[in-house]
Order: C-alpha cells, then sequence, then structure tokens
C-alpha cells in the first residue's frame, strides 16, 4: 500500500531526511507484527485494479478528480465500482474517479474552502497532516503548491482508500499516507515542518497538552500549526468534559472555548495566535451517503432539540486556529 522506495527518495530530498532509518523500522514493524484482519482482502483489491489512464486529473478543485467515464470501457467502469465500494466507509471527500463519484460522509471541500485564504500559502513547504484520514486534505495541500505532503493516520482502511486514490491521481507524487499515530512520530526539533495541520484530532486526546506539545515539535521554528477542534462557547475558564460520550463518541476528552484552546497554546509557547473559524456543524456537511450508509449527524443530535446533541450537550461546534512555533 505504500511504495517505500519513493517515500524514502523523497524523504531524502529535505531536510527530513535524518527520520528515514526510524521510519523503515516502524513501517517494517507495523506490516510485520501488526497484522490487521482485512489487510490481504484490501490489497487484493488494490492489486486489481482496473489498469486505466486518466485523461486529466486534478486535486486543486473541490471534488478531487481523475478522469472521465469516457477513459473506461463499461466493464471497467463497473469493476473499479465494485472494488471502490467495497472500500466503505468512505468518511473524507468527495472524490471522483472516471465519473463515479464518491460521496463521501463529510463535505471535506467545505473545511478547505474556510480555511485556505487565512493560513500562509503553502507553496514549496513540507506539510504533515495528523489524523488526516483517507487524505483529502492532503491532496488539497499539495494543489496548493506543497513541496512534499505527509498524513499520519492509524486506520488501514483509509490507508487502502488513500492508495487507491492515488493509483489513479499519479504514484510518483510527492504525497504519502504513513500508518501511525502522531505520538510515533519523532522530534524533529530544528528540521521539522513548516506547516502542520491537526484537523479533529484534539478532542480525542486524553492530554490535549500532550498532543499540542507533539505538533509544536513536529514544527520547524517559524513554522505554522493549523488547528480545527470542537469547542464550546464561553471564556478562558470553560471546558466541556462529556460524563461518557459526545454526539455517541466515547472518545471525546476535553472540548474547550476558543478563549480557553488559544490559553493553552500561549502556554506552551506558540504565538500569533489567530481564531480564523468558527463554525457550527450542519447536517449538509456530515450525513450518511451510498458511500458511507452508517450513523452521521443526524443520529447524534437531539431530534427535539438540533443545537443539543443526544446526550444534551451543546452540538458540535468546531473552530480552526492558526498559530507559530517560536
Amino acid at each position: 500500500m505504500i511504495n517505500k522506495d519513493l517515500l524514502y527518495k523523497h524523504l531524502s530530498q529535505t531536510r527530513l531526511h535524518l527520520w528515514i532509518e526510524l521510519l523503515q523500522q516502524q513501517l517494517n514493524n507495523i506490516f510485520e507484527t501488526i497484522p490487521h484482519g482485512r489487510h490481504d482482502e484490501w490489497q487484493a483489491i488494490l492489486q486489481q485494479l482496473p489498469a486505466i489512464t486518466p485523461s486529466s486529473t486534478n486535486y486543486d478543485t473541490d471534488c478531487v478528480r481523475a478522469g472521465v467515464i469516457t477513459d473506461t470501457s463499461q466493464q471497467q467502469h463497473q469493476v473499479l465500482h465494485t472494488f471502490l465500494k467495497q472500500l466503505q466507509p468512505w468518511r473524507k471527500g468527495p472524490y471522483e474517479l472516471f465519473g463515479i463519484h464518491i460521496d463521501t460522509e463529510w463535505r471535506s471541500d467545505w473545511k478547505w474552502q474556510r480555511i485556505r485564504d487565512h493560513i500562509s500559502p503553502l507553496e514549496n513547504r513540507l506539510v504533515l497532516d495528523i489524523g488526516c484520514g483517507n487524505g483529502y486534505h492532503m491532496w488539497r495541500m499539495l494543489g496548493a503548491g506543497a513541496r512534499l505532503v505527509i498524513g499520519a493516520d492509524p486506520s488501514r482502511l483509509f490507508l487502502a482508500q488513500f492508495a487507491a486514490i492515488k493509483h489513479y491521481m499519479g504514484n510518483t507524487l510527492p504525497i504519502h499516507l504513513l500508518p501511525l499515530r502522531d505520538e510515533n512520530l519523532p522530534d524533529f526539533q530544528q528540521q521539522g515542518f513548516d506547516t502542520v495541520f491537526s484537523m479533529g484530532v484534539l478532542y480525542h486526546r486524553k492530554s490535549p497538552f500532550q498532543h499540542l506539545q507533539e505538533l509544536k515539535r513536529f514544527l520547524q521554528p517559524g513554522g505554522e500549526l493549523v488547528l480545527e477542534t470542537l469547542v464550546v462557547e464561553g471564556d478562558e475558564n470553560t471546558v466541556l468534559v462529556p460524563e461518557d460520550r459526545y454526539a455517541k463518541m466515547r472518545n471525546v476528552w476535553f472540548i474547550p472555548s476558543t478563549a480557553l484552546l488559544k490559553r493553552w497554546l500561549r502556554r506552551l509557547g506558540f504565538a500569533d495566535i489567530k481564531v480564523i473559524n468558527v463554525n457550527q456543524t450542519r447536517l449538509e456537511e456530515q450525513r450518511a451517503t451510498d458511500w458511507m450508509s452508517y450513523e452521521s449527524l443526524a443520529d447524534f443530535l437531539n431530534p427535539q432539540n438540533p443545537d443539543l446533541t443526544i446526550e444534551g450537550y451543546p452540538a458540535p461546534l468546531r473552530a480552526t486556529l492558526v498559530c507559530t512555533r517560536t
């Protein structure tokens, strides 16, 4: 699922080359000693993807796209549709491969639209996307001119989805998804990334300070953090700690106000902290589809009052902040 030789080649051409030896050990360990029950099934799908050459590709557009339907035969189109369906659930997107529209659970393009004009230009930058899912935002980062985009997400399914998309977008492109958790990434010290994204991760961490400190270590001095997370309304002393579940999610630990989140970032030494967006998630942005048929936002909200979760907490409100490592 990973072209390791090309990954190491791309890293060797940057200041991240010191990571290669450790990364080789990590990837070998993951695939050799931490098996996944459906790995062989997903690997077989990737190996049998139809050999179709797209007439065009575009990853600087809301729907990441490769080819058109006339690039394929009817049989190729049906086979590809079947294989992509077998990689469900598709959560981040949208994508379109040869006229097959993958209508993902999240309209991830809406999030990108909200932040793209408020972050530092990505041209020629080394970019890290923590908790990247299947890599939709990584494609948008590459489309914005990044020199190299690395994503980290432990889900093997998301890795298989990313590999299927990259198979048609271009296997030699400088974009790679690693099945690693952020805590498994090294301390880059002075040789880190120019921009680090953490979108939809912080509230899943038992220690928000530890996660923020890790994000800081991934950045080179002067680098930019783009942080998107759940928040609640309130002052610098406001934080929600759910009793059990939040919007049916067990692994939600801390939901601070934006004011408190800014204080956390200041305490850890970040500077130039700006709140660039606060947005309540709408049913049109996160929903069940033919490509993600499980429960979604509509099932997580109080049916009598959509401003509350099913548990009675404030409905999902998301903020995006940008700041600089000093």
